[in-house]
């Protein structure tokens, strides 16, 4: 029962600490151009593999294209990344990262951008209403 609480305190650490190896320390191109958001972390029972999901806010505008680079950046930067977190959370092994994109977040701003357009829909027409109301 303990095993399912370490396995998420785990891989919220990982991901509170890539969050912040990736803001601050990397200085690969294909990283700080893209933005990356970490959305979720996994880590296996016996913490051997890290599964981590990431987003990339500059996806919308460079597509697939941007997904790509950033996946290269964060696998050639798995490595480094890696013995960082081992230094940072001293496990007894730290586990391998596997980086996945994750297509939630932009699916949530391309929600969000509908229901803004749609908002914005509704606040011209109250005005025209007004306009009407008072001639």
């Amino acid at each position: 029962m303990g095993n399912k609480r370490y396995q998420r305190r785990v891989s919220d650490l990982i991901r509170t600490h890539l969050t912040d190896l990736l803001e601050r320390k990397v200085n690969d191109p294909r990283l700080e151009s893209a933005g990356i958001t970490i959305t979720d972390v996994t880590v296996t029972p016996d913490a051997i593999r890290a599964d981590v999901y990431f987003s990339t806010f500059g996806s919308v505008l460079g597509g697939a294209e941007a997904q790509a680079e950033a996946q290269a950046g964060l696998e050639s930067a798995a490595g480094w990344l890696r013995r960082e977190l081992g230094r940072r959370l001293r496990l007894r092994n730290t586990p391998e990262l596997v980086f996945h994109y994750d297509p939630s977040l932009e699916r949530g701003e391309h929600i969000a951008s509908i229901l803004d357009e749609l908002r914005l829909g509704d606040d011209e027409e109250r005005e025209e209403d007004h306009d009407t109301e008072a001639g």
